[in-house]
């Protein structure tokens, strides 16, 4: 038996120990997950083109800061320059053709030939011997097709370069000849000594065959020989050299500097291996901060792990700006002081906490600023206007709210841009207007958060307070059937609702969480209305002819009912969480106990008399359930004293406490005695005695 006890007791451990390991190797998957997914999306979308993305042109004022030379790089000159002096150039330049010496052979042999079988007919021996010496020369002063010879003419080369067994000379381009050419030649050479028409009689075309063929690879590399030695610039730029300052008129020099400096910035980061560093830096720079970001979370906001859409919340947050920067600045789209940064710490604020939201903008803040041209400038006014933010929107209620904050972010932006560029310009006349208008319209887009709630709450499942106090609006379809239906629970929730918002005020909770709560907390009375005493009328009571058991199931019955009515409403998951914690796993204790007194010495199930559950877990729910409890025993109070009041609020919260309710619950001694003297307060006033008015004698 001891072993059969051990070895059961030792399984269980185990399984236990396997569902853990089983848990934490879950959640550090999804942390690996959702850390590298971050980082490469982020990373993708980094610019990485030398960060040179400015506007400018020759006669129009330099609309950005301070330009200082980072490095060494030389002027380079105009196109139109360049492209004059390499013309200039390559007039000098000289193509290479080699020499064919069979084509000379072959035509002469066939000439000697020719002569022998026909030609002796109709040309005289001194013309034959005529023709053979022109062809000698001709063959020698080398043919080109005709093609190539006009485009010689046409780029007004005056000489090429002969090869002739790996020697080459130099020939005047007058001195070539095309087949056209040499046979004009021939013919009118000697018109004194030779006639044209005796000449004509012999076929000179078939005797005349281009030469010289071009050589492509030696001319190729003759030509790059040549513009290699030509100089691109005519001057250099020393690195701590200003370029041009905010509101300087860009002139043709101060044009062609900064072209030339966009062109070497370019060519700085043309290189793989270059490109493979930066690659490292931004991944190694998106890593250390995400880190440390999870590391605080790991540190002080463990619970946000569980939380997956929370988890998701953050990460898409900070993964979503720092792209869109990104892409902004390498395609040179618009300008990203016009991206409200500002929305991300109010959205973080409104549906987890304001350290978390302002962390988060530092960290997305700090990913976007490698990205542009003056991070530090970037950095202060982001922080200052996510500051700004938080502070000003607390709790987001009311639409009006938001555009008080969208003003207050507004006015920061350019208070803190105002007072940075006095700091380093020291010149009110280089102020740069169009910066104050793109802060007008970063506080306009700030106003589209207000609707963009909606989406955030029904994609990562977070109910936000602006549709909390929608969802305690009495004239919802819900609570108009309740307050028709069952005006006695009606009543008892707004008293609990009141109740529990102002000990949640009292102790730091969520008031308008609780009240929302507080509303909905007893909707499935509306199932069975008259089994409950506060809607029971005339004195009848339905349990009289019920069993205990059957009566501690129908009132158990309101929690799953309201579970359901809430599915049907699709009520937030936060809503339906009250229903099913503000009785958590207590005993209906009435038919409870009136069912021992009947049957002493018998045992039950006590199941069939304890409500489902779970017991609170959060603050909220807490107060909810002492609220609850206080409430509904005040009315069965035959007089409503101080003491009377004092001791009822005392026994039954001190009896929540014994029975184990709160133990889950991040609720302290303090915030409970705190609770109390609320309740005691707000029912002594709510149970108030009225003085009874005379009534005027007659006279």
């Amino acid at each position: 038996m001891f072993f059969f006890v051990l070895f059961g007791k030792n399984s269980t451990d185990m399984t236990q120990f396997k569902i853990n390991k089983d848990l934490l190797s879950r959640n550090l998957l999804y942390k690996v997950l959702i850390f590298i997914a971050t980082v490469a999306v982020i990373v993708y979308f980094m610019p990485r083109d030398g960060k040179f993305n400015y506007q400018f042109d020759t006669g129009k004022p330099w609309k950005y800061g301070q330009l200082i030379a980072t490095f060494d790089f030389p002027i380079y000159k105009d196109a139109e320059v360049v492209q004059h002096e390499q013309d200039s150039m390559l007039r000098q330049f000289q193509p290479f053709f080699n020499i064919d010496r069979k084509a000379e052979a072959d035509a002469l042999g066939r000439l000697q030939a020719d002569y022998q079988k026909t030609l002796k007919e109709v040309l005289p021996a001194r013309y034959f011997h005529y023709v053979q010496k022109m062809l000698e020369e001709i063959y020698a002063a080398g043919i080109l097709p005709t093609e190539a010879l006009d485009s010689l003419q046409q780029d007004s080369t005056a000489a090429v370069m002969v090869v002739d067994h790996k020697l080459a000379s130099q020939r005047e381009t007058t001195e070539l000849y095309s087949v056209k050419t040499a046979y004009q030649h021939i013919l009118k050479a000697d018109t004194l000594h030779y006639r044209p028409e005796v000449l004509r009689a012999c076929p000179l075309n078939d005797y005349l065959t281009p030469n010289l063929q071009y050589d492509k690879a030696r001319s190729d590399a003759a030509r790059q020989e040549l513009l290699d030695n030509y100089s691109w610039a005519n001057g250099i730029v020393l690195t701590g050299q200003k370029i041009v300052d905010r509101g300087e008129i860009i002139s043709p020099k101060t044009y062609n500097i900064l072209e030339s400096l966009r062109k070497e910035s370019i060519k700085r980061n043309e290189s793989t291996g270059q490109k493979r560093l930066m690659l490292v830096g931004q991944i190694l720079y998106v890593c250390i901060f995400m880190l440390c970001f999870m590391l605080y979370l790991d540190l002080f906001r463990k619970e946000y792990y569980d939380h997956k859409g929370g988890m998701s919340l953050l990460f898409a947050g900070i993964t979503l700006y720092c792209a869109v920067t990104g892409l902004m600045m390498s395609q040179n789209f618009l300008n990203v002081y016009m991206l409200p940064y500002a929305m991300l710490p109010i959205i973080i604020r409104v549906f987890l906490d304001s350290r978390t939201a302002f962390l988060t903008l530092v960290i997305t803040v700090l990913i976007c600023s490698v990205s542009l041209r003056y991070p530090h400038e970037f950095i202060l006014l982001q922080c200052a206007a996510g500051l700004t933010a938080i502070f000003s929107l607390r709790e987001l209620s009311q639409r009006s709210q938001l555009f008080q904050t969208a003003g207050v972010v507004t006015l920061t932006y350019a208070a803190t841009f105002f007072a940075f560029e006095l700091i380093t310009e020291n010149d009110l006349s280089k102020l740069n207007g169009s910066m104050y208008i793109y802060f007008v319209i970063n506080g306009i887009l700030l106003l589209f958060t207000y609707p963009l709630l909606f989406l955030v709450e029904k994609t990562f499942g977070f109910t936000s307070n602006v549709t909390l106090v929608e969802l305690s609006n009495i004239n919802t379809p819900l609570l108009r059937r309740m307050s028709e239906t069952v005006p006695g629970t009606f009543q008892h929730s707004m008293q609990v609702a009141n109740l529990a918002a102002a000990a949640a005020n009292a102790i730091g909770a969520n008031s308008q969480l609780v009240r929302t709560g507080a509303l909905y907390h007893d909707i499935g009375k509306m199932e069975h209305p008259v089994f409950f005493t506060e809607n029971q009328s005339g004195g009848v009571n339905p349990h009289k002819s019920l069993s205990y058991e059957q009566s501690a199931q129908v009132v158990i019955s309101h929690v799953t009912d309201g579970i359901k009515l809430a599915d049907k409403y699709n009520l937030p998951k936060v809503i339906k969480e009250f229903i099913t914690t503000h009785h958590g796993k207590g005993v209906t204790k009435y038919f409870y106990i009136s069912w021992k007194n009947e049957h002493p010495g018998e045992e039950t199930d006590p199941a069939v008399f304890t409500y489902p559950g779970p017991n609170p877990f959060t603050k909220e729910q807490a107060i909810l359930m002492m609220a609850d409890a206080v409430e509904a025993a005040s009315r069965s109070l035959p007089e409503y004293t101080e003491e009377s009041i004092g001791k009822l609020v005392e026994k039954i919260i001190d009896g929540q406490l014994a029975d184990g309710f709160f133990k889950n619950c991040p609720i302290t001694f303090k915030d409970i005695a705190v609770a109390k003297n609320v309740f005691k307060e707000k029912l002594i006033i709510m149970h108030h005695t009225r003085i009874s008015y005379p009534e005027l004698k007659k006279q």
